[in-house]
């Protein structure tokens, strides 16, 4: 019977699968490269890290509801002809988030609206932080049912403050 070790049931405890996964590996790695007991520490906190981080941006990414997944290294500059680009990748410094403040793209059909729209969106799940995608015709249905409900205040919050 191979019972498990103190060190996998404090991992177990603590909820770190993945690092319980990867610190055997990962030690024979370092013992063959001679690494430092911080080296070795380094790197194994640091995979641990990452895949929580990535699986913390698959959630937001899911949670924003985005029609299609873009980036703006996808969008087509050279249709419309008048976008000014550089108060476009402006925006994707997301200095406008800090200001609680929103983002509204204005235009025809065909434009790129929703790919600008879904590419910030992305952007700020990258940073860390909670999206949610509507466009305007959504928002006015979805405000205008929920009000003759009489549930327009926990409807609003949905759009106000997405994380919660």
């Amino acid at each position: 019977m191979n019972t498990p070790s103190l060190l996998d049931q404090q991992l177990d405890y603590l909820k770190l699968a993945f690092l319980k996964a990867q610190y055997t590996e990962l030690a024979q790695q370092a013992a063959e490269h001679s690494w430092t007991h911080v080296d070795y520490l380094t790197r194994l906190i640091d995979s641990q890290y990452q895949q929580r981080r990535q699986h913390t941006v698959e959630l937001r990414v899911k949670a924003a509801r985005f029609p299609v997944l873009k980036t703006l290294e996808q969008f087509h500059w050279d249709w419309p002809k008048k976008i000014n680009r550089l108060q476009v990748q402006n925006l994707f410094r997301l200095d406008f988030l800090a200001q609680q403040a929103n983002v509204i793209f204005l235009g025809t059909v065909g434009l790129g609206k929703t790919h600008l729209a879904s590419a910030l969106g992305y952007a700020a799940c990258l940073e860390g932080h909670s999206v949610l995608f509507a466009n305007a015709v959504d928002v006015i249905n979805q405000l205008n049912a929920a009000q003759k409900k009489g549930s327009l205040k926990s409807e609003l919050k949905k759009y106000l403050h997405p994380r919660s």
